[in-house]
């Protein structure tokens, strides 16, 4: 899955903040941050280290145009995130964990200052991020997964750098993540996740094309679109199980009988998968690792949030005419219009405040 675990968007509050507001989880969190902070160093300094090995060299000379393009033809934030560099000597930022009750497809929620409610917690170690997944099957009978995310966004409140776990993609993911994060930090509404990730996306999404455009770089265009096309059938495929399990659970079967079927659903999607999508594909591998996991609503539920608003926001953004009038148009929406643009077909996530089961 390509956009649905690289990405953590939660505002991370001020290390001065945390011994009033308490709690391990924002501990962690504040305590992850600032070995973040540092461990970073501006681009120009570590640019310029001899130990420095050309591919990153030239990486980190690449976020440099990106991020010189997105602030101006994209009027994106001109701000302190992505001019610095911090290797955290690890292969993720930080691990989610999403969690979902039994017989439910919407995300539980988290709450905090500052960010507000979110559909996932993050963790900067994963075993943390492991013990609390546990937790929530064992304690609450949820279903919940763990995914790795190799970059993150404090939404301007911290210089943002660009981190070792993203220097090993591609120039078209890097280019797109960069444009991404900083999209957030140009438009974030704390408490609804889908539409903050949605707009992201489409802001990357016509970005990275004029970026690449712009280079001439059309063989890397036309692979970015093929991808792109693959990951809406990738949703449009678990779409349609979600459907099916949301109406499932709605229909008050016993217990034993919703868990039998829950599990037949499963299984049809992962044959859909193998004997649809992939064959259409002509054998592209690239989502078998997804499939070989034990599914479960909670990996429907974290798809969901990256793709359900990005088809009406597109239309958005092409009704507008230019990126400024977009972010014009759709910082002008109250609650209700943002609801509705979004239009989510089941019912409300289910909210937890940040002391419960830290």
């Amino acid at each position: 899955m390509s956009r649905c675990a690289t990405t953590f968007r939660t505002a991370l509050l001020s290390l001065a903040l945390l011994p009033t507001l308490g709690g391990c989880y924002l501990l962690q969190a504040g305590t992850g941050q600032a070995e973040v902070i540092a461990r970073s160093r501006p681009l120009e300094q570590a640019l310029a280290d001899p130990a420095l090995d050309e591919r990153s060299r030239a990486k980190l000379a690449l976020v440099q145009d990106v991020r010189a393009f997105a602030v101006g033809e994209l009027a994106l934030p001109d701000g302190k995130s992505f001019r610095r560099y911090a290797d955290l000597e690890r292969r993720y930022a930080l691990w989610n964990v999403v969690a979902t009750p039994e017989f439910s497809v919407q995300p539980r929620q988290w709450c905090f200052p500052v960010a507000g409610c979110v559909a996932y917690r993050g963790y900067f170690e994963q075993a943390a991020a492991e013990r609390f997944a546990l937790r929530r099957r064992v304690e609450h009978g949820d279903d919940a997964s763990v995914g790795g995310v190799a970059t993150y966004s404090t939404l301007g409140h911290f210089a943002d750098p660009v981190l070792n776990t993203m220097l090993g993609w591609s120039d078209a993911r890097l280019a797109g993540t960069l444009i991404h994060e900083l999209a957030h930090e140009r438009l974030y509404v704390p408490g609804d996740t889908a539409f903050n990730e949605a707009f992201a996306v489409v802001v990357e999404q016509v970005g990275l094309r004029r970026w690449l455009e712009a280079q001439g770089r059309d063989a890397e265009l036309a692979a970015v679109e093929l991808g792109r096309r693959r990951e809406a059938e990738f949703a449009a495929l678990l779409r349609e199980a979600r459907g099916n399990l949301a109406r499932l659970y709605a229909s008050e079967r016993p217990t034993a009988e919703l868990r039998i079927e829950k599990q037949r659903e499963f299984g049809r999607l992962k044959y859909r998968y193998r004997a649809g999508l992939r064959e259409q594909w002509g054998g592209y591998a690239g989502y078998d690792a997804w499939f070989a996991r034990v599914l479960d609503n909670s990996l429907l539920a974290a798809v969901a949030t990256y793709q359900d608003c990005v088809p009406p926001l597109a239309r958005e953004l092409e009704l507008a005419g230019s990126f400024a009038a977009f972010y014009a148009r759709v910082e002008a929406l109250d609650a209700a219009s943002r609801a509705a643009l979004c239009a989510p077909r089941e019912g409300g996530s289910v909210r937890v405040g940040p002391g419960d089961s830290p």
